[in-house]
């Protein structure tokens, strides 16, 4: 590593399942991108693969927005866990927000409704229906 290169972090969710699914939820919710889509059964080691998983997502790439996030279907147990993490997204102005905020609602929970506060115009919280939570917001102008 170069003295002058900056690490990157980039969020990589496992599915464990369901990660075709999300990735097409994401393509129709936030206009998702898909980069890169490999299967388990493109894995040149075959004796790697679990029982009925050779069509799973063993590793995707989506560009959503300016932002990468990673996915993968996991060890396809079934139970995603997203605990402790979200994904937060800033959206140009409220109508943009509620547009994705509405989007990833469809099968999720809301969590905290689309409202002002002290720090956004419109902030709201939601899980989407594989239990990630997204916090999408709008950047107050006003504040540094």
């Amino acid at each position: 590593m170069s003295t002058n290169s900056k690490p990157l972090v980039q969020p990589y969710l496992s599915f464990e399942g369901r990660a075709e699914e999300a990735i097409k939820f994401y393509q129709q919710a936030l206009g998702a991108e898909v980069l890169m889509k490999m299967q388990f059964k493109d894995n040149p080691d075959l004796k790697t693969i679990s029982p009925g998983s050779a069509d799973k997502v063993m590793h995707a790439t989506l560009r959503i927005g300016d932002s990468i996030v990673m996915a993968s279907d996991g060890h396809c147990t079934g139970k995603p866990g997203f605990q402790g993490i979200s994904l937060s997204l800033t959206a140009p102005t409220p109508a943009d927000a509620e547009k994705y905020f509405k989007a990833l609602s469809a099968g999720g929970q809301v969590q905290m409704p689309l409202t002002k506060t002290f720090f956004s115009p419109s902030f709201g919280m939601v899980d989407d229906k594989f239990g990630v939570t997204w916090m999408v917001m709008v950047p107050d102008p006003n504040m540094k």
